[in-house]
Protein backbone atom coordinates (compact mmCIF):
# COMPACT_ATOMS: atom_id res chain seq x y z
CA UNK A 1 0.00 0.00 0.00
CA UNK A 2 2.75 2.50 0.95
CA UNK A 3 4.79 1.48 -2.05
CA UNK A 4 1.88 2.23 -4.38
CA UNK A 5 1.39 5.66 -2.78
CA UNK A 6 5.11 6.38 -3.08
CA UNK A 7 5.16 5.43 -6.75
CA UNK A 8 2.06 7.52 -7.43
CA UNK A 9 3.55 10.54 -5.62
CA UNK A 10 6.87 10.12 -7.44
CA UNK A 11 5.19 9.94 -10.83
CA UNK A 12 3.00 12.94 -10.02
CA UNK A 13 6.06 14.96 -9.00
CA UNK A 14 7.89 13.86 -12.14
CA UNK A 15 4.93 14.88 -14.27
CA UNK A 16 4.63 18.31 -12.65
CA UNK A 17 8.33 19.18 -12.79
CA UNK A 18 9.26 17.66 -16.13
CA UNK A 19 6.71 19.03 -18.51
CA UNK A 20 7.30 22.03 -20.72
CA UNK A 21 6.14 25.26 -19.13
CA UNK A 22 3.14 27.15 -20.44
CA UNK A 23 4.08 30.50 -22.02
CA UNK A 24 2.05 32.39 -19.42
CA UNK A 25 4.30 31.01 -16.66
CA UNK A 26 7.57 31.92 -18.39
CA UNK A 27 9.21 35.09 -17.13
CA UNK A 28 10.61 37.62 -19.56
CA UNK A 29 14.36 37.83 -20.03
CA UNK A 30 15.85 41.22 -19.31
CA UNK A 31 16.31 43.34 -22.42
CA UNK A 32 17.41 46.97 -22.04
CA UNK A 33 15.04 49.53 -23.50
CA UNK A 34 18.09 51.71 -24.22
CA UNK A 35 18.75 49.91 -27.48
CA UNK A 36 15.43 51.25 -28.76
CA UNK A 37 15.76 54.85 -27.62
CA UNK A 38 17.12 56.06 -30.98
CA UNK A 39 14.10 54.71 -32.87
CA UNK A 40 11.16 56.86 -33.96
CA UNK A 41 7.67 56.09 -32.69
CA UNK A 42 6.79 54.66 -36.11
CA UNK A 43 9.84 52.40 -36.05
CA UNK A 44 9.00 51.31 -32.52
CA UNK A 45 5.45 50.44 -33.58
CA UNK A 46 6.86 48.26 -36.36
CA UNK A 47 9.35 46.64 -33.98
CA UNK A 48 6.55 45.99 -31.47
CA UNK A 49 4.41 44.35 -34.13
CA UNK A 50 7.31 42.13 -35.19
CA UNK A 51 8.21 41.24 -31.58
CA UNK A 52 4.61 40.37 -30.72
CA UNK A 53 4.43 38.19 -33.83
CA UNK A 54 7.57 36.31 -32.81
CA UNK A 55 6.31 35.99 -29.24
CA UNK A 56 3.03 34.55 -30.50
CA UNK A 57 4.84 32.12 -32.80
CA UNK A 58 7.10 30.79 -30.04
CA UNK A 59 4.26 30.79 -27.51
CA UNK A 60 2.20 28.62 -29.85
CA UNK A 61 5.17 26.29 -30.33
CA UNK A 62 5.72 26.12 -26.54
CA UNK A 63 2.03 25.35 -25.96
CA UNK A 64 2.30 22.52 -28.47
CA UNK A 65 5.29 21.14 -26.57
CA UNK A 66 3.40 21.38 -23.27
CA UNK A 67 0.40 19.58 -24.78
CA UNK A 68 2.65 16.90 -26.26
CA UNK A 69 4.37 16.46 -22.89
CA UNK A 70 1.04 15.94 -21.17
CA UNK A 71 0.21 13.16 -23.61
CA UNK A 72 3.59 11.46 -23.64
CA UNK A 73 3.97 11.52 -19.85
CA UNK A 74 0.54 9.95 -19.53
CA UNK A 75 1.43 7.13 -21.94
CA UNK A 76 5.19 6.58 -21.57
CA UNK A 77 6.14 8.54 -18.44
CA UNK A 78 8.73 10.62 -20.31
CA UNK A 79 7.93 14.17 -21.43
CA UNK A 80 8.75 14.56 -25.12
CA UNK A 81 10.32 18.00 -24.57
CA UNK A 82 13.06 16.35 -22.48
CA UNK A 83 14.12 14.52 -25.63
CA UNK A 84 13.48 17.19 -28.25
CA UNK A 85 13.77 20.46 -26.29
CA UNK A 86 11.26 23.25 -25.96
CA UNK A 87 11.00 26.96 -26.75
CA UNK A 88 11.06 28.41 -23.24
CA UNK A 89 14.17 30.49 -23.95
CA UNK A 90 12.65 31.96 -27.10
CA UNK A 91 9.42 32.87 -25.30
CA UNK A 92 11.42 34.56 -22.51
CA UNK A 93 13.53 36.46 -25.05
CA UNK A 94 10.55 37.80 -27.00
CA UNK A 95 8.67 38.72 -23.83
CA UNK A 96 11.73 40.74 -22.86
CA UNK A 97 11.85 42.42 -26.26
CA UNK A 98 8.17 43.37 -26.02
CA UNK A 99 8.73 44.83 -22.55
CA UNK A 100 11.81 46.79 -23.69
CA UNK A 101 10.02 48.23 -26.72
CA UNK A 102 7.02 49.11 -24.57
CA UNK A 103 9.28 50.92 -22.08
CA UNK A 104 11.00 52.83 -24.90
CA UNK A 105 7.60 53.84 -26.31
CA UNK A 106 6.53 55.11 -22.90
CA UNK A 107 9.75 57.07 -22.33
CA UNK A 108 9.50 58.62 -25.81
CA UNK A 109 5.81 59.37 -25.20
CA UNK A 110 4.66 57.45 -28.28
CA UNK A 111 0.94 56.99 -28.73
Amino acid sequence: MYRTKFIFMFLTLLFITSCASRPSSIAASYVSHEKYMDYSCTQLATKMSDARGELQKYSDMQNSKANLDAGTVFFVLIPASKLSGDHEGDVAKWKGEVEAINTAQQKLKCK
